[in-house]
């Protein structure tokens, strides 16, 4: 559970903005996203492997 201590005055878009900033750090809509459908290992896998040979290609273009 998020909690936003509001103190005494204190402007409630501030305590809004830090509420939404700790719920955004917290991953739930991330998650959420993520585990509306579901990605065959294989495929992931795959995914992960392409995006590490595109990074590795990037990098060595810069050198």
């Amino acid at each position: 559970m998020i909690v936003v201590p509001v103190k005494e005055g204190e402007n409630i878009e501030r305590a809004l903005k830090k509420f939404k900033r700790k719920f955004e750090k917290t991953g739930v809509v991330k998650e959420l996203r993520r585990r509306q459908q579901f990605d065959k290992p294989s495929v992931v896998a795959r995914e992960e492997k392409m995006h590490a040979i595109y990074v590795q290609h990037m990098q060595q273009k810069e050198d």
